[in-house]
């Protein structure tokens, strides 16, 4: 074969050309937390939809008939899961967003050192109530008047810890997902390659109950969410019956089980991780969960899929898609979408 010097150019534009859209994108990102002003207006443009920061682990909630948005945030330069603060997004219509900007992190909490990772919210007594695990040891929680924040450590150390009596926890000491159900009881979930549960004291920072291991959790690894519909309650997860991980799911008649496993909600992402929430949000049901797609889309010289030698695993994105049952009250597998969802006209 012979190569001209034509041929040479036009392969080294090529890779310039790459190597310029790929720097283009990161110095954006990195930037973007510097210059920001918060709150920070922005428009879903498909999926993944927040792309000025890195975020994963979405915890949803719908409050006063606006969603909440609880995530974890994974640094511009991120190599590990080396995560600091929480930040709050919201909106009315899943179109139009706002990043309230860092309402929560580990300057915050005198006892934590290390590891501010997937959070949760509840609404109680007229106060938003955060939960969240620091250390891969801890579970804390702090307190808000209004679901924006900011929040203040409520106890000013551990509401749980793997040292609480009662407590199987051969994994990380993470995840906690809080559910409050009709009858205003409310249960905190939590672990990894156990499912743990606790009912709350009606002050949202206590309990006397016995912590008890969940039952009927095939497969499960970690992330957890427990939602109800039509009377029935929805244990969901990140799992793996063979293969890599999923979300997963199990239903019972009760908050404490026994479960009985379902199925697959959602096939394995490109970010090695899976972790998502599910919520009704006016009259429709969404699916949140984080990939490394803005990542890759940053750096269109690796191959898109799960690497953990890449940093893709620790640079993660939110996406939503819609959520449908079948007749029976099963869940149907959830397809990911580059469209996301449509925005909300009510």
């Amino acid at each position: 074969m012979i190569i001209n010097k034509n041929m040479i150019s036009t392969k080294r534009i090529k890779l310039l050309s790459v190597l310029g859209f790929s720097l283009m994108f990161v110095c954006t990102n990195i930037l973007s937390q510097n210059t920001l002003k918060y709150p920070y207006k922005f428009t879903s443009k498909g999926n993944p939809f927040i792309n000025h920061i890195y975020t994963a682990d979405p915890s949803a909630h719908v409050f006063n008939n606006k969603l909440y948005l609880y995530p974890s945030h994974d640094p511009d330069t991120a190599t590990w899961f080396n995560m600091n603060d929480w930040h709050v997004f919201s909106t009315s219509n899943l179109k139009n967003w706002t990043d309230n900007g860092v309402k929560f992190s580990l300057n915050d909490i005198k006892w934590a050192k290390q590891y501010a990772w997937a959070p949760d919210c509840a609404y109680k007594n007229g106060k938003y109530y955060f939960y969240y695990p620091t250390d891969k040891e801890y579970i804390g929680v702090a307190v808000a008047k209004t679901p924006l924040g900011p929040f203040k450590d409520a106890l000013q150390k551990p509401l749980l810890s793997r040292a609480t009596k009662g407590v199987i926890c051969t994994g990380d000491f993470i995840d906690p997902a809080v559910f409050v159900d009709d009858d205003g009881s409310a249960y905190i979930y939590f672990g990894q390659n156990q499912v743990n549960v606790v009912k709350l004291n009606k002050d949202m920072v206590s309990f006397d109950d016995t912590v008890r291991v969940v039952k009927g959790t095939t497969g499960f690894f970690e992330a957890i969410w427990m939602h109800k519909y039509k009377g029935k309650y929805y244990l969901s997860y990140s799992g793996s019956i063979s293969g890599r991980r999923k979300i997963l799911y199990c239903m019972s008649d009760n908050p404490y089980g026994p479960f009985e496993y379902k199925g697959e909600i959602l096939a394995p992402m490109n970010s090695c991780t899976n972790h998502h929430s599910i919520v009704e949000f006016k009259g429709r049901w969404y699916l949140f969960y984080h990939n490394s797609d803005l990542y890759y889309e940053q750096h269109p010289d690796e191959k898109p899929v799960c690497n953990w030698k890449s940093a893709a695993p620790f640079r993660r994105s939110l996406c939503v898609d819609y959520l449908y049952y079948h007749e029976d009250g099963t869940i149907k597998q959830v397809i990911p979408t580059k469209n996301s969802v449509a925005a909300l006209t009510n």
